[in-house]
């Protein structure tokens, strides 16, 4: 079975790219999004393969060599070239430290691709010394007699090879569609596997949020709650200020009235100063003059005594106002932040349920 015969040994998420074959310059991209790029090793065949698939089709189906090499041309790219896929696969990872392991792991698979290649000579070496033949020694060639019963043994030969042939082009063409097959399925449900991991872990993060989200929620309905009592509890507040305004405006026209009945009674006592030059000589006159002025004086006394502390209690009831303003403010203001994230939060988890 193709599971027990090749595991994957290695595996990274990487942009595939491949040469393009007209100018041999320029990269093409293999997929819009990242691939799982995983190294394989086929314990029957003792090879080592670096594969990734694209949905149904296989990017990249490359037998590790001795002689290949994987080059880093940047901080997150790399690139080999494959004489067998007679292209260039490059490589681009999301941080220079998966190149570094990638690069590593080629290394690695490379040196155990090249004992393998050893191993495998020498034991084809000592199980077949016929084939110790070097390649530029020819076999002779068959003596062909002009007797009948050599042109039919060289007929009988010349059969036999070309069904050999065709029956070897058969098997190779039925291993090479079954590698492929083998690759894809291998692939998919290497894939498959990731996703699902992948899916699992988003499940439970998701779920870990979104009992992290009910908590604040209840946390912020019970700040809404509180704030909404201290709203309430403001705006009867604000009523008694508008009680303690209408004193302010009574105050501000007592005020203005004691200011008039001064200024009258500043007037008269200008008008008895004038007067008593004229009455100085009625003596009896002259001693009431006095009386009503030390009066009338005590009065202006008392009168600015009240303007001052009228103007005192309407300077401290303005303060107290705009104290109050200012927390009825800021608590409004707490509440519309509140309510904008309770927004948010509600939006998020239904976001959540939706997906």
């Amino acid at each position: 079975c193709w599971p027990c015969r090749e595991q994957p040994i290695f595996s990274t998420r990487a942009h595939v790219f491949q040469i393009d074959p007209a100018t041999k310059r320029n990269w093409i991209p293999a997929s819009k999004h990242a691939l799982t790029v995983s190294y394989f090793y086929d314990a029957t065949r003792n090879v080592y393969r670096i594969i990734s698939v694209g949905g149904t089709k296989a990017i990249i189906n490359s037998t590790i060599t001795p002689n290949m090499t994987f080059t880093k041309t940047s901080q997150k790219f790399g690139q080999w070239a494959d004489s067998r896929a007679n292209t260039v696969y490059g490589l681009g990872f999301a941080s220079e430290q998966h190149l570094s392991q990638f690069a590593e792991k080629f290394q690695e698979v490379k040196e155990a691709a090249r004992l393998a290649r050893e191993k495998s000579q020498d034991k084809t070496e000592l199980t077949n010394p016929a084939l110790n033949i070097t390649s530029h020694q020819v076999l002779p060639s068959p003596i062909i007699s002009s007797n009948g019963p050599g042109e039919d043994k060289l007929f009988r030969s010349q059969s036999a090879d070309m069904e050999i042939t065709t029956e070897k082009e058969r098997l190779k063409k039925m291993l090479s569609e079954g590698s492929v097959s083998e690759v894809q399925w291998e692939a998919e449900f290497f894939s498959l596997q990731d996703n699902n991991s992948r899916l699992v872990a988003a499940l439970h993060e998701a779920n870990a949020s979104v009992d992290q989200w009910k908590k604040q929620l209840r946390v912020y309905q019970e700040e809404t709650e509180t704030l909404r009592q201290r709203v309430a509890e403001l705006e009867s507040q604000g009523t008694h200020d508008s009680s303690s305004e209408n004193n302010k405006e009574e105050l501000s026209q007592t005020l203005e009235e004691l200011e008039l009945l001064l200024k009258a009674k500043d007037e008269e006592i200008q008008v008895l100063k004038s007067q008593r030059c004229g009455r100085w000589e009625a003596e009896g006159e002259r001693e009431e003059t006095l009386q009503k002025l030390q009066e009338l004086e005590a009065r202006n006394a008392e009168l600015e005594q009240r303007l001052h502390l009228a103007e005192q209690s309407l300077a401290e009831s303005v303060v107290e106002r705009e104290k109050m303003h200012s927390k009825v403010t800021k608590v409004a203001e707490m509440m519309d932040v509140k309510i904008f994230e309770l927004s948010e939060l509600r939006q998020g988890l239904a976001k959540l349920v939706e997906s």
